[in-house]
């Protein structure tokens, strides 16, 4: 991917970012690009490698966690130029703050089911996984024959 005069085709860009052509289109018609995206002489989209470095900032904000309407925020308040930047960083600490509580999450359960490895890893070493964690018919609930 070259930064050639002609700039960037839309598949091109699809290829750079993973993103497909409809995804293109999306953020384009969602306004979640910072400029308007020009078109050549024959109408096709012209990209440059700032588009392609946003729509990987994007994509990560987004696989994050980060709603399309709060992208659409910061890539209003990016578009709009110098002088917003204390509420860009609002936006980013917050998001900041949520990305960490959900890796905070995932360390807890990542910590129960290391817990639950180590057990079965223990047991099949010993020779007494069998049962383990069976369920014995008294402890399965009991099916009520009125509700269908």
């Amino acid at each position: 991917m070259s930064g050639q005069a002609g700039g960037l085709s839309i598949g091109k860009v699809a290829e750079a970012t993973g993103l497909s052509v409809h995804a293109l289109r999306f953020f384009e018609r969602e306004k979640l690009f910072l400029r308007e995206i020009p078109r050549s002489g024959g109408g096709r989209r012209v990209y440059e490698q700032a588009d392609v470095d946003w729509l990987l900032l994007c994509g990560r904000l987004r696989d994050s966690g980060m709603p399309i309407a709060t992208i659409k925020k910061f890539a209003a308040l990016v578009r709009s130029g110098p002088g917003n930047e204390p509420d860009r960083l609002a936006l980013l600490q917050e998001h900041e703050r949520n990305v960490r509580a959900k890796i905070d999450d995932l360390d807890a359960c990542l910590e129960v089911i290391h817990g639950k490895v180590v057990t079965y890893e223990q047991h099949l070493r010993d020779g007494t996984a069998a049962g383990l964690w069976s369920p014995s018919p008294l402890t399965l609930p009991r099916r009520d024959s009125s509700v269908k």
